[in-house]
């Protein structure tokens, strides 16, 4: 039985994204010798950027420059607009402290930690201190937080950049309706429109093509990656026209769920913005009514307009949908690093858990199954159940992980993969499966396992969202970091992840995606090993009976 996804309105389907995935002042900084922020710490030389002089911090052999503004603050009269260029400076700026955090209200639990600011267009460059064998490959890293929140400021590049020899900058982008919005007075203005936070991450990519090589990077060798909203982001790059040559190769952790092979399109978009002007108090649908409002005011008074966000068919930044290009071969046709987590949504529903109070029961059970797909085009939960029955599981809220991984994610990467390899050869995938793996949230009463977003600990360490608790790795743990970072770092130099590695542990072999063989690397202790029993694991074919994957 094939059922096919219903329409819904971007709103709801934005609701329903966000349901299922996921600081300094503003300004330039003039130097300040002495200033407390660096007096017991070394200084990096000056590096001169295509806008200025830049100085930033020496920490553990890496150089670090934080908080350096790669476009004009969208404010005023350049909300909804494309990211501009900002103004240079000659004073050398002071990069030791990250900027501004984009405008975003919702929390994800402690993923992310609210900010009132529109002054956010800021990255973080980590470097080694030596390079010594010319220009080293870039990695420019998407966070995630479903499009809505999240920060560059939690990332710590410098794992990356010490052992696997690379240069790593990560990058604020505009969120939630600042960042992804359509409506038609602003749509008349004669500009790129809709994709605003698409629009910021490519112009992030031109200030790296033209300033890699002043921080020892190549600007001919950039990898871009994210996690969730961040892997969403670089598959929406690959299926961008604008942002051809502008990087090499991709990395995808967790970015792809079966509601996002669609996406709205521009008159649906404008659609919910018009709702979104009325709600706000603009009855005229003017643009200046709109862009007079506050960011408070948007935040809150708009809450429900920014509690989702998706990427937008504009025509232009986005031609068509994400599953179309894929599948169609219309993309920038690059290597391919794509993963999943074997746990994903124990993340999500361990945050319900905590919001209700108590753990799922088994009462609860067919209407949680019910609600975590009915907007996927409401086919029978009872076919869910029976192939996800309570017997099979320790607890009911186990049961529910497992089956929201499975249809939502884990067999939409892997559908990714064999799209992508029909095209591009280098393709590689992956499941993080260390269910032992520190979790920064609070305990629930189930175990997490390999959730989602625990993976990025192993490649920046003691991440921990905003508002988290880290927690350090064991040995066994750390060993796999290691051998992460490697494959990682190798795919961005070479485009594979083997040879020649650049830590201290050589990492199993790891087999390009091939559709008839279906290998997966599964990152998981003591050592990674490739399998082929992914479809079955996840039950693939069950929901590719449930799910028209066609675009």
């Amino acid at each position: 039985m094939s059922v096919r996804r219903r329409t819904v309105s971007p709103r709801s389907l934005a609701a329903a994204t966000l349901a299922l995935v996921l600081g300094a002042g503003g300004g330039l900084r003039a130097q300040q010798p002495g200033a407390p922020s660096a007096s017991s710490t070394a200084r990096t030389g000056v590096v001169q950027t295509s806008d200025g002089p830049v100085q930033g911090i020496i920490k553990e052999g890496v150089r670090q420059f934080l908080g350096i503004p790669y476009a004009a603050p969208p404010v005023g009269n350049l909300r909804w607009r494309p990211p501009q260029h900002h103004s240079t400076w000659s004073q050398t700026l002071d990069a030791v402290k990250f900027g501004n955090t984009c405008a975003q209200i919702f929390t994800l639990g402690v993923f992310a930690k609210p900010s009132f600011h529109e002054d956010c267009l800021f990255l973080n460059v980590y470097a080694p201190r030596e390079s010594g064998s010319g220009p080293l490959p870039v990695m420019v890293w998407i966070h995630g937080g479903g499009l809505v929140d999240g920060e560059s400021n939690d990332f710590d590049g410098s794992k990356l950049a010490r052992q696997g020899g690379v240069v790593v900058v990560t990058i604020n982008y505009r969120l939630n309706v600042f960042g992804f919005f359509a409506h038609p007075a602003i749509d008349r203005e004669n500009h790129l429109k809709a994709n605003y936070g698409i629009m910021d991450q490519q112009f992030a990519l031109k200030w790296v093509k033209r300033n890699a090589r002043a921080f020892g990077g190549d600007p001919g060798k950039v990898t871009i990656f994210g996690e969730s909203a961040g892997g969403i982001s670089v598959f929406s790059h690959m299926a961008s026209p604008l942002s051809a040559g502008l990087f090499h190769r991709v990395i995808s952790e967790s970015g792809m769920i079966t509601s996002l092979l669609t996406s709205p399109d521009l008159a649906q978009a404008e659609a919910t913005g018009q709702e979104f002007a009325s709600t706000m108090g603009c009855a005229n649908q003017s643009a200046s009514c709109l862009r007079s409002l506050s960011v408070r005011e948007i935040l809150t008074t708009g809450e429900a307009f920014t509690s989702g966000a998706q990427v937008i068919v504009d025509g232009t930044v986005l031609p068509r949908t994400l599953g179309a290009a894929l599948s169609s071969g219309r993309f920038n046709r690059v290597p391919l690093l794509n993963g999943v987590n074997r746990d994903e949504f124990s993340w999500t529903v361990g945050m319900q858990e905590l919001s209700s109070g108590h753990p799922l029961t088994a009462a609860e059970y067919p209407d949680a199954i019910a609600a975590a797909f009915s907007f996927s085009g409401g086919q029978p939960a009872s076919q869910i159940i029976a192939r996800y029955p309570l017997s099979a599981y320790p607890s009911p809220s186990l049961a529910l992980t497992a089956a929201w991984t499975d249809g939502q994610f884990s067999c939409a990467v892997r559908q990714v993969s064999r799209w992508v390899s029909r095209y591009v050869e280098r393709t590689y995938s992956y499941e993080f499966a260390d269910r032992s793996a520190p979790f920064y949230f609070p305990a629930v009463s189930f175990p997490y396992g390999a959730a989602h977003t625990l993976e990025i600990q192993y490649l920046f360490p003691l991440y921990h969202g905003a508002q988290g608790t880290p927690h350090p790795l064991n040995a066994a743990q750390e060993q796999l970091s290691d051998q992460m970072v490697d494959y990682w770092t190798t795919f961005a130099r070479i485009g594979k992840p083997n040879f020649p590695p650049h830590g201290p542990y050589e990492p199993p072999f790891w087999p390009a995606y091939k559709n008839e063989r279906d290998q997966f690397q599964s990152l998981r202790l003591p050592q990674p090993v490739t399998v082929t029993n992914f479809d079955n694991e996840h039950k693939c074919a069950f929901w590719s009976n449930l799910f028209d994957f066609t675009p």
